[in-house]
């Protein structure tokens, strides 16, 4: 469980020391070790943001890092963004550790702190929660629920109005077919959306961008990505990577085939509504 012991301040910057295992994190512009991230993200995220009016003066983000390769590369972009952009924001990152066997994103606190972006590594036994609480669900959709919930409270505590998440335009892509072939319903995720509460705005600055854009941006400035290891999501076949492996043949046909599908679902990525 993350708590904030005391605040000390330190000449023009101030140190968070957060939590039992004392996570330092300074509040001062981002350090050498942000990576630039290509033009060719860059220009999708840009319009994006634009398009769907995520981010504005003052805001305070708060980004979901899981230790993928879509998260990472969000943060390295949003603080390519907070240095360059004309729109003054701030950044922090948040990690929630699900503690399943076989998943570890405990490595993230050293490389966060590397970055000088403020942090907050929370811990909850998911899967033992699931055991017990969770019916008629898979674990996957059980996970992602608690993981927001959890988000929410911290953005909330500390006083961010808005969170960032890194799904992109493949992951797009495979819920608007997951909820038409499953749920008969017209449906995807949104670019930029206000909670049901109405305290916590969501955005999804990749909503343009492609996977394997954020996969060789990832990989190539070689950033310390968790690979998903969860055993409760890999017993069995999900329907989301059934959609994924369906959407990459028909693209070997259709080399249109998600510039297509982004102009289908704009309506539904634009609607600001909660999930």
């Amino acid at each position: 469980m993350l708590y904030l012991t005391r605040t000390a301040l330190h000449g023009s910057r101030t140190l968070l020391i957060m939590d039992s295992q004392t996570i330092k994190t300074a509040l001062k512009p981002a350090s050498k070790f942000a990576v630039k991230p290509p033009k060719a993200l860059l220009r999708p995220v840009g319009r994006a943001i634009a398009d769907f009016d995520m981010i504005h003066d003052g805001d305070r983000i708060l980004l979901g890092l899981s230790g993928g390769k879509d998260s990472l590369a969000l943060l390295h972009i949003l603080i390519h963004l907070q240095r360059h952009a004309p729109v003054n924001f701030e950044l922090a990152v948040i990690t929630v550790d699900p503690e399943v066997d076989g998943f570890d994103p405990s490595a993230l606190k050293a490389y966060v702190a590397s970055l000088n972006v403020p942090y907050f590594y929370e811990q909850q036994p998911i899967m033992e929660q699931a055991k017990s609480k969770m019916i008629g669900d898979s674990f996957c959709s059980f996970c992602s629920r608690i993981k927001r919930g959890i988000m929410y409270r911290i953005a909330r505590a500390e006083n961010y109005t808005v969170l960032a998440l890194a799904q992109h335009l493949d992951d797009l892509a495979e819920s608007f077919l997951m909820s038409a072939f499953h749920g008969g319903q017209l449906r995807t995720m949104k670019a930029n959306y206000t909670n049901k509460e109405g305290d916590v705005r969501v955005i999804r600055p990749l909503v343009y961008a492609r996977e394997r854009q954020t996969h060789d941006f990832s990989v190539d400035a070689g950033f310390p990505i968790i690979f998903d290891n969860c055993p409760a999501c890999f017993e069995k076949p999900t329907q989301r990577q059934h959609m994924k492996e369906l959407l990459a043949s028909e693209e070997l046909q259709n080399k249109q085939l998600f510039k297509t599908l982004l102009t289908t679902m704009r309506p539904l990525i634009g609607k600001n509504t909660a999930n």
